[in-house]
């Protein structure tokens, strides 16, 4: 199986020498371990597949070399066409096909300065600038983490080849090394055999932040510190809802986040004692040689080191000592011996900032010394930078809930204390006087000893674990509460009620604002959520109590959903409210004197905010990043963006150079063109908006067929999370969870999340030449445009076909198709039409190379998927098939990269 990665149907493929390579080692292992004749059957199909794409004459579906499997064979067939994909996907990130042209701070620096941008007005923005990808576990990493940590050991060998070494540190030869990881790959079980629990997701994304974001965070910073000549303030931290993410996941309750925080806290301290055993080793500066601060010597004194063979060596010593009350700390706040103690007694440090003031004095005593040298960069440097990044906690954790949710709880506390009877019968004006009435007050609504609702009795329990974490960890650890389905300013009231009852909102007194040390911020998600956004925001701000914690606090967050809007609406009419919600919030906050940071809900798939985040960021409203913002991040995207340092590097280079871009460089439209686009956008998006309900939510039988023609019951059964795939037990679609929704469309190649409608609007929209002025010179639209690009050029709709027959009725599938077919062929024809090309992604050759490469090993994989289903479906109860099915899901999934 040599020739697997050479399936190029372009020049282009066949230059990735990298693919080319880890292919030739793929086809050796599977013949080796798989036997000669699965490895002359998967190349086969390999050819026929590469020849079909190709548009070899004669090339048809590869049904026949399929049928020649047998259930065993076609496990192992799934398997090696997944780990192809995920080869080819290691190949092109370490090629920089995932990286971008000027997606770095040094471009954006110098772009900025073509504009007359001075570093002044850099640094002013960064000054007071937030940048924070926020992990999530929204269940769309189907690989277990065994595949993922088995692939970082891949690149990192290839690494050591590019070096020209040809023996890794342990003797071994890098070729064999790298064919040994591919062979275990191959032996190891992809599919998880146990539902993942919230633990599970804990530990999972713990390793990311430990293997990646601790070591690459403090060299981005100090690269940053070269190119901008100052050193910013930590303004890029990290984020996660990993513990705290309660909406519709009943397994998160206070045990979960109490874990979730000591977990961080326990890598975060680790990390800076191996910090400072290092630089123990490191720091041996004598007094016999070197002059040293009285600060130093002072720290050395109060150490209680004694050891005669340090005397002359006072940095050392001072260093044991912040070793010892590290050490202490990590006792008190771990509740164990951390697996280095200290033979010396220390007093655990009370914060962050004290341990911080310790390594800046031994940094300035190095600093006085000579030039100075010792105290710029280098270990120490990286080390105090990490420690003003991650505190003791490590990620910021989130809290989410739904107002569903906090509207039973605040009625029970109410009633229960003889405040309101019936809270829900008021009407919003009457809520809201009553929640600011207790507002007003210290005086908690629950009793110690009351009997409520288990409901109750947990939301109680998680917001009294928030505030013992702030007692332990620092402020800093939870920062954020996030409320899903905020339609009114109660919702967000009741919030600051359930703080209040933990004292994390106190009521201010003799005239001072009250304070919060946990922010209560909407989450608006369906298209009407996004239009009524601006008018709560204005209201909530209107609060005298509201205006003064604002005020304090110097800017509020609000979060825009990129999923629920684009099911609830499609997604032109999803991307074009939220460019204009974001767009009308920018005066509502600046009325009330905040800086606005928006929180954008994205997904991997672009029919839930995937694609370019560098791209889309840029795209925003002007006025509307201001140096703030957080993404969330989630599923397979974690491990594609996350995975490595150097992947990790350039995604979170990207995100900052962005940032930069979107709220220092000028307008690049006029604004007449500005309106003119708009007022286009608004008769575009409602012709979408328009088809796609049509075809969605008003179209007889289109629920029982869109879940009889894609893999959706099958992908609910997969291991892949803590949380259940509908909120409810309805089957409706408005209660499905919108990853499963757009999950299982990628599945079947339909795709339809991403596109469905925009064809129609472009149809009905008579003034093309306006649509092919935007399409070129607005950001915006540029963006939407490429993202739906990638979405088609990734579907199928020859191989959705062949999911036909699942549908139980065929009459009315082949007429929802057929519309569906339709849909599709008006998207493309008006997107080449509109962005000037004769054929999908002509203008990205590396895209467009990345995506023809993996067609071929995809449409195997769909065609047995399709066959599986058909036998699991059809009652067939041999335990290979469902494995299969989960198997091929996987597959897929890695082959497309961006599906959920």
């Amino acid at each position: 199986m040599a020739t697997l990665s050479s399936s190029a149907s372009a020049p282009a493929i066949t230059q990735n020498p990298d693919i080319r390579y880890l292919g030739k080692l793929l086809g050796e292992v599977i013949r080796a371990y798989g036997g000669e004749n699965l490895y002359r059957q998967t190349e086969y199909i390999r050819s026929a597949s590469v020849d079909r794409a190709r548009g070899v004459d004669g090339a048809d579906l590869v049904d026949t070399g399929l049928d020649a499997l047998g259930l065993d064979d076609t496990l192992a067939f799934t398997r090696g066409f997944m780990l192809f994909s995920m080869l080819a996907n290691l190949a092109e990130d370490r090629q920089g096909v995932a990286a971008e042209p000027g997606a770095d701070v040094a471009s954006a620096v110098a772009r900025l300065e073509s504009h007359g941008i001075g570093r002044d007005a850099i640094g002013a923005l960064l000054a007071d600038a937030l940048i924070v990808p926020v992990l999530t576990a929204h269940p769309t990493e189907v690989r277990r983490k065994s595949m993922i940590d088995h692939k970082n050991r891949i690149a990192a060998l290839m690494l050591l080849k590019d070096a020209g070494r040809t023996e890794t540190d342990e003797g071994e030869q890098v070729e064999e090394a790298i064919r040994r990881q591919i062979a275990l790959l191959w032996q190891t079980r992809p599919m998880r055999r146990e539902k993942l629990f919230v633990k599970d997701e804990i530990e999972n994304v713990l390793a990311t932040f430990r293997d990646t974001f601790l070591p690459v965070l403090p060299a981005l910073y100090a690269r940053w510190e070269r190119v901008l000549d100052a050193r910013p303030h930590s303004f890029l931290r990290v984020g996660s809802w990993i513990g705290g993410d309660r909406d519709g996941n009943p397994f998160v309750q206070a045990p979960q986040l109490a874990f979730a925080l000591a977990r961080g806290c326990e890598a975060a301290l680790s990390h800076y004692l191996d910090g400072l055993h290092a630089l123990g080793a490191e720091l041996s500066l004598s007094t016999e040689i070197a002059q040293v601060p009285d600060a130093v010597l002072a720290l050395a004194a109060a150490s209680g080191d004694a050891s005669p063979s340090r005397q002359d060596e006072p940095y050392r010593r001072a260093l044991s000592g912040i070793y010892a009350r590290l050490s202490a700390t990590y006792a008190a706040l771990v509740g164990s011996a951390p697996p280095r103690p200290s033979a010396l007694r220390g007093e655990a440090y009370a914060s962050p900032g004290d341990f911080r003031r310790d390594l800046v004095t031994v940094a300035q005593g190095l600093a006085s010394e000579g030039n100075g040298a010792l105290a710029t960069g280098g270990a120490l440097g990286r080390l105090i930078r990490a420690v003003e990044t991650f505190g003791f906690h490590l990620a910021t954790l989130d809290m989410r809930q739904n107002s569903d949710v906090h509207e039973r709880v605040i009625a029970e506390l109410l009633r229960e204390a003889g405040v309101e009877a019936d809270y829900p019968a008021l009407d919003e004006y009457a809520r809201i006087a009553l929640l600011r009435r207790e507002l007003a007050s210290n005086r908690p609504l629950s009793a110690r000893f009351a009997d409520y609702c288990e409901e109750t009795a947990s939301e109680l329990a998680i917001v009294d674990a928030a505030a013992q974490a702030h007692r332990a960890y620092g402020p800093q650890c939870i920062t954020h509460y996030i409320i899903s389905k905020a339609e009114s300013v109660s919702d967000l009231l009741e919030v600051n009620i359930l703080l209040k009852e933990a004292g994390l909102w106190r009521a201010g007194a003799n005239g001072d604002p009250p304070q919060a040390a946990i922010m209560a911020i909407p989450l608006f998600e369906t298209i009407a959520d996004l239009e009524a956004a601006p008018q709560i925001m204005s209201a909530y701000f209107g609060l005298p109590e509201i205006a003064g914690v604002v005020k304090g606090r110097g800017h509020q967050e609000v979060m825009i959903g990129y999923s629920d809007s684009n099911k609830d609406g499609g997604y032109l009419t999803s991307t074009w409210s939220l460019f204009k919600a974001s767009e009308a919030l920018a005066p509502v906050f600046a009325e009330a004197g905040a800086a606005m940071q928006l929180f954008h809900g994205r997904g991997g798939a672009v029919g839930r905010g995937g694609g370019s985040a560098f791209a889309a960021i840029q795209a925003q409203p002007k006025g509307t990043v201001q140096g703030r913002i957080r993404i969330t991040e989630q599923g397979e995207v974690i491990a594609a963006k996350f995975g490595t340092r150097d992947v990790a590097a350039v995604n979170l280079e990207a995100m900052t150079s962005a940032t930069l871009l979107a709220s220092l460089e000028p307008e690049n439209i006029s604004q007449r063109d500005a309106t003119r686009f708009a007022g286009a956008m608004d008769m575009l998006s409602r012709s979408a908006f328009a088809a796609y309900r049509d075809l969605v939510y008003g179209t007889d039988g289109f629920k029982e067929f869109f879940r009889q023609l894609t893999p959706i019951q099958e992908i609910a059964g997969l291991k892949i999370g803590s949380r259940p795939a509908s909120r409810t037990k309805s089957n409706a679609i408005e209660d499905l969870r919108a990853i499963p929704w757009v999950f299982s469309w990628a599945q079947a190649r339909v795709m339809l999340p991403g596109w469905y409608g925009v064809g129609h609007a472009i149809a009905r929209f008579e003034d093309k030449a306006l649509l092919s002025d935007m399409a070129q010179s607005w950001s915006f639209l540029k963006s939407a445009l490429a993202n739906l690009e990638m979405v088609l050029a990734k579907s199928d709709l020859g191989i959705a076909a062949r999911y036909l027959p699942l549908v139980e009725d065929q009459a009315r599938g082949a007429e929802i198709f057929g519309r569906i077919r339709e849909g599709w062929e008006l998207t493309h024809d008006g997107l080449l039409a509109a962005t000037g090309q004769s054929r999908l992604l002509e203008k990205n050759t590396a895209l467009d190379a990345s995506i023809r490469l993996r067609l071929p090993y995809i449409e195997p994989l769909n065609l047995l998927q399709v066959e599986l289903l058909k036998r699991h479906r059809g009652g067939e109860d041999d335990p290979r098939i469902k494995e299969g099915i989960e198997l091929s899901i996987n597959a897929i999934a890695t082959a497309l990269r961006n599906s959920g």
